[in-house]
């Protein structure tokens, strides 16, 4: 038989020997939660520090983030005007005098926060080249190519700017946009 004696004596034994939940659950907290106050002194700023360093790289991020946006709007800014310029400059067979002012004044609407002064225009009607990287294009006496069943091609420029804070990866970028349109 078993004494009664001697069963409560080891229980307290084990018990004693053996780490507690609450022991467990406090070496698995984050760091100075439940530790002493030494301790969490020496990891106060730690998150301070870490802000600092990251900080500026990611304020750059978003600068280049934003500098990129705006040239990629400018690119579909010139594209969608460089279709208009070309498909107005295919239907004015027979009511222009001049093809060229025609095509660049339908750029210059469809893209008004382009700065028109940087904008180049190359235009070949069939196959003469009547204006090759002009800023204000005119082609007065041209309106004899606009011939049926030609081609009207269009072709802008505009220089980008990829400035990110005194940094410039690119520093001759120039966005071009090109159509070619069937004269009607």
């Amino acid at each position: 038989m078993k004494r009664l004696t001697d069963k409560p004596s080891e229980q307290v034994r084990t018990a004693a020997a053996r780490p507690s939940r609450a022991d467990h659950i406090l070496k698995n907290l984050p760091s100075g939660v439940g530790r002493s106050p030494r301790l969490a002194r020496c990891e106060r700023g730690q998150s301070t520090v870490e802000f600092a360093i990251v900080a500026p790289l990611l304020l750059t991020l978003l600068v280049a983030v934003v500098v990129f946006g705006i040239a990629y709007n400018n690119y579909l800014s010139l594209t969608f005007a460089t279709d208009a310029g070309s498909q107005l400059l295919s239907i004015s067979r027979g009511q222009t005098t001049d093809p060229c002012q025609t095509a660049s004044q339908a750029v210059y609407s469809a893209a008004p926060q382009l700065t028109q002064a940087n904008l180049k225009f190359s235009i070949v009607l069939g196959t003469n080249t009547v204006v090759s990287n002009t800023a204000n294009p005119s082609c007065s006496g041209s309106q004899q190519y606009l011939v049926q069943a030609a081609n009207a091609q269009v072709t802008v420029t505009y220089p980008c700017n990829l400035n990110i804070l005194g940094f410039n990866p690119v520093p001759n970028c120039a966005l071009t946009a090109q159509t070619t349109m069937l004269i009607q």
